[in-house]
């Protein structure tokens, strides 16, 4: 796992609203269903510690305002969409701004009072959404682009009864069928060196689609807003075959971590955005105890 935590984008993304995913790592139920996510599959790529936390413990985690603008931009720019394609301006994204953060609240339960002391501290806030989208307009004209899907939720089983899930932020395709699969980014674009983590996403996503239509998306696209970046890559098969060993590979190894209860923390620069920096034993804190052993609160692994 060395590989992986040295490939760690210093300044993360946060999930709003406490570490909820709407791809969840195990899916309970009438019965157990192993499945990953990216975001899940990058929580223990960094720090096995902080993805029993999120899965296995179910902590809740402070939403950061970082997090919140980010979910409320994504909102505004998936919505943009709707609209005709010469009304797709700056100045209309900016004044649905309001609408997406109400929203945002209600759908996600993010509480204004959580997060600001006053109104006018919540208005100068959402205000500072607005450079994020005059960064998407610099970097893409949304006039010219008619998107086949928009927060697409995708989804295979591999043959190993692994379930792989997640949600892409917009799909492409041209005339010709190909696709593009883009993802909006509200941080700045990773330093030289930590690509590797932004594109194991993208591949996973990439994967899933191919295993579940059958046709390999053309190409990768990660739109950084916070620097006016944009990161493209075009996979072939040998790629993504060689990204399914990684995920089964990665899957093998949390199923180990539920079996022996041997969730290791793996300290690194990541740690000072963390919510659980009190809680974990590399900075002097104790873990909870694990949930009742061999239930599905506590994340039990399904057969093999």
């Amino acid at each position: 796992m060395s590989d992986a935590v040295a490939a760690a984008v210093p300044e993360p993304e946060p999930v709003p609203g406490g570490g909820a995913d709407p791809a969840e790592a195990w899916e309970t139920g009438p019965r157990l269903v192993p499945s990953l996510s990216p975001s899940r599959a990058g929580d223990f790529m960094t720090c096995p510690l902080l993805y029993r936390f999120r899965v296995v413990d179910r902590i809740p985690e402070r939403p950061s305002r970082e997090a919140v603008r980010g979910t409320v931009v994504h909102r505004v720019l998936e919505d943009l969409f709707d609209l005709p394609s010469a009304q797709r301006t700056l100045e209309r994204a900016a004044s649905m701004l309001p609408a997406a953060w109400e929203l945002v609240q209600e759908e996600d339960a993010v509480a204004a009072t959580e997060l600001f002391g006053s109104p006018d501290e919540a208005q100068e806030w959402l205000a500072s959404a607005v450079p994020l989208l005059e960064s998407y307009f610099r970097l893409e004209d949304p006039t010219t682009l008619d998107p086949a899907e928009r927060e697409l939720r995708v989804e295979t089983t591999l043959e190993d009864g692994l379930v792989l899930r997640g949600y892409v932020d917009r799909l492409d395709r041209n005339a010709a069928g190909e696709t593009r699969v883009v993802d909006y980014k509200t941080g700045k674009a990773p330093g030289e060196g930590y690509e590797q983590r932004a594109l194991f996403q993208m591949r996973f996503y990439a994967l899933v689609l191919w295993r579940a239509t059958g046709t390999l998306p053309r190409q990768l696209q990660l739109l950084y807003l916070g620097s006016e970046h944009v990161l493209r890559y075009e996979p072939d098969e040998a790629d993504l075959r060689a990204t399914e060993r990684k995920v089964i590979a990665l899957w093998a190894a949390i199923q180990r971590a539920h079996d022996t209860g041997d969730w290791r923390p793996s300290p690194s620069r990541l740690c000072d955005w963390c919510d659980h920096k009190s809680r974990c034993p590399a900075f002097g804190g104790t873990p909870p105890p694990l949930p009742g052993a061999g239930t599905a609160a506590a994340g039990a692994p399904a057969p093999r």
